[in-house]
């Protein structure tokens, strides 16, 4: 048997990484060399999580000026942010970041944003926490919990290549599922955390073009967070069909026709809920 040794070369901040290749002249040898294969990655898998839960308690380790480029990519060139990850990919051998600097940003979108959104709705101080709290643990961490674990299952049932014989089996993980989910959570945010904002002295009426304005907000950001998915489980390649993702824009078409021409107002329904929940008064 003959084995080489090919050095990647890392990115700055990032450890190089070792990649073995070996050459067998008999097919248990192959199949052999994909179980270590298989192995390798589930390893290499669970040093990616200690990483980034290491990290998370140094930010000096954090690339904050990276992880400020993805996002935004993400509301520009949402494209351009996935062909990244191939890079990630060959340097990590995981396709989940392991860099927890996205997540420190994005928790700070979400607590600036759902502050300008209290001022705004004057909910008061109690008012404030119990929005942030709501944001951060159920619009963010909780559907994203449900909706990645949803698009992993899926992935790995039904959008999985047929694998090539004696090849180390090819899965999505959940951790990625969990990034995709992140990754276009940003940009629904800015919109409808930061842009509605601004644009809420025009869009809270029951008036056919605020209604026309405000509701198509929210389908832009709704349709936005479907297509960066579609892009993030497209950039797998053992993954086939991932055109699946992006079927629910119809549906919010049809809902966004309907409630238009009923001049039913998605902001005023929101304002509605935040007021009736969090407002102190």
């Amino acid at each position: 048997h003959r084995a080489t040794m090919t050095s990647l070369p890392p990115r700055a901040g990032m450890e190089s990484t070792t990649i073995t290749l070996g050459n067998t002249n008999s097919l248990g040898a192959q199949s052999g060399g994909s179980g270590y294969e298989y192995r390798s990655r589930r390893n290499s898998s669970s040093s990616g999580k200690y990483r980034f839960f290491r990290r998370l308690l140094n930010f000096r380790q954090m690339d904050f000026e990276f992880a400020a480029w993805q996002m935004l990519y993400l509301l520009i060139s949402p494209s351009k942010f996935y062909r990244n990850i191939y890079y990630h990919k060959q340097t990590k051998n995981q396709w989940a970041r392991d860099d927890p600097a996205f997540v420190v940003l994005l928790t700070f979108w979400l607590f600036a944003s759902s502050l300008g959104m209290s001022l705004y709705f004057q909910l008061g101080v109690l008012g404030f926490f119990e929005f942030l709290l709501w944001v951060v643990f159920v619009d963010c961490i909780g559907v994203g919990l449900v909706l990645a674990t949803v698009n992993w299952a899926l992935c790995n049932r039904f959008l999985l290549k047929p694998q090539v014989a004696h090849a180390a089996p090819q899965r999505v993980e959940w951790g990625f599922a969990f990034d995709v989910h992140c990754n276009a959570f940003f940009p629904f945010l800015i919109v409808l955390h930061v842009i509605q904002m601004f644009l809420f002295p025009v869009i809270l009426s029951h008036s056919l073009f605020p209604v026309i304005l405000g509701n198509t907000l929210y389908f832009v950001a709704v349709a936005y967070y479907i297509y960066i998915t579609f892009l993030g489980y497209s950039a797998l390649p053992f993954l086939e069909r991932t055109v699946f993702f992006l079927y629910p824009t119809v549906l919010m078409a049809i809902f966004w026709l309907v409630a238009t021409v009923l001049r039913v107002s998605f902001p005023m329904a929101v304002k509605a809920f935040y007021i009736r929940e969090f407002d102190e008064s």
